[in-house]
């Protein structure tokens, strides 16, 4: 079974899309949008299980320049 989740992430002024492009580069991810709001990127991605999600996350994604905060949330069926 697959995981999935968004990942909200803030950046530095002016490198969302920049950011953006990066992410949606990434292995596991399947959508990375700059947006506007108090989130600056929006990302869809998507993991064998919750550890591969977080290491996904934490080596991949948040080590990427402009980056200054993520938050994770994983989708559930309810």
């Amino acid at each position: 079974m697959v995981v999935h989740a968004y990942i909200l992430i803030q950046t530095d002024v002016g490198k969302a899309a920049e950011v953006a492009r990066e992410v949606g580069a990434i292995e596991g991810v399947t959508l990375a949008e700059d947006v506007t709001g108090p989130y600056d990127v929006i990302v869809r991605a998507e993991a064998r299980n919750v550890d591969e999600l977080g290491k996904l996350v934490v080596s991949k994604v948040q080590s990427l320049e402009g980056i200054t905060r993520t938050l994770t949330c994983p989708v559930v069926r309810i």
